[in-house]
């Protein structure tokens, strides 16, 4: 579904990511592991756009994407959840969540300023997808909450119905489990599990490797910008230069 090609870039001359190379096959879930400043978030900001890269390509089934910006690979069903919390400040959980589907929408400007019923429908398809959204999630309780109300996890949890209210086919969510409680890393690995049964394809950058194990089909482990090992959760934790370069630095978190 998704091919890297070697990709590569550089900020000052110093290599974030260096010559990576990757694919993921269709409803898999792939992490991307390895220390701080590996380039793992520097990956998926080329994947989606957000950074261009130095040299190598982006395809998607048959589709290059490296040469097209953020909205434009976000049309053709890329995702991202970014690690900070990105809200819309003064609106709903629910107006949130209803942002993510007007991607989607094929009512333009012209029928919105008219009042046309075009419009009105286009407005009732997003917010039925947006309830679906929040019920997939556990919000549907808060949707009329303010959304900068709700605690850490749940806007998380929000991002997330965001994302899938787009209807992707490739999620990507950088760090999703960073600083969520024990809780709400369960709950969150719920929904990811039940976005996995219905064919959405995700990648995840995380440092929680129980988390990790619990939902990756395949791990790719990137140290210095390279990748180092690439395999399943359990060939993962036992390979010498990932207990070297990631499980067994300072401060990383242990099986």
């Amino acid at each position: 579904m998704l091919h890297v090609d070697g990709l590569s870039k550089s900020f000052g001359g110093v290599p974030a990511v260096r010559d990576v190379t990757l694919t993921i096959t269709h409803g898999e879930t792939r992490a991307i592991i390895g220390p701080n400043g590996a380039g793992k978030s520097t990956l998926f900001n080329l994947i989606t756009g957000h950074l261009p890269p130095d040299a190598g390509t982006v395809t998607l089934d048959t589709t290059r994407l490296d040469r097209l910006p953020p909205h434009r690979r976000a049309a053709r069903g890329i995702a991202i959840v970014f690690q900070a919390a990105r809200i819309f400040r003064h609106m709903t959980v629910r107006e949130n969540v209803m942002v993510g589907a007007h991607l989607r929408t094929r009512a333009g400007f012209l029928p919105a300023a008219l009042r046309l019923p075009a419009h009105f429908r286009a407005e009732r398809d997003i917010r039925a997808h947006a309830e679906e959204a929040l019920d997939r999630v556990g919000l549907t309780p808060w949707a009329d909450a303010d959304a900068a109300s709700l605690p850490l996890g749940q806007q998380r949890a929000m991002q997330v119905a965001r994302a899938v209210c787009a209807q992707p086919r490739l999620l990507l969510l950088d760090e999703p489990a960073s600083g969520l409680r024990a809780p709400e890393r369960d709950h969150l690995a719920r929904v990811i599990e039940d976005l996995k049964d219905t064919g959405v394809t995700t990648m995840l950058v995380e440092h929680d490797v129980a988390f990790v194990s619990r939902l990756a089909d395949q791990v790719t482990v990137i140290d210095l910008g390279q990748v180092i090992a690439q395999g399943t959760p359990r060939e993962i934790r036992a390979d010498p230069k990932v207990v070297n370069a990631y499980l067994g630095a300072e401060g990383s978190p242990t099986p």
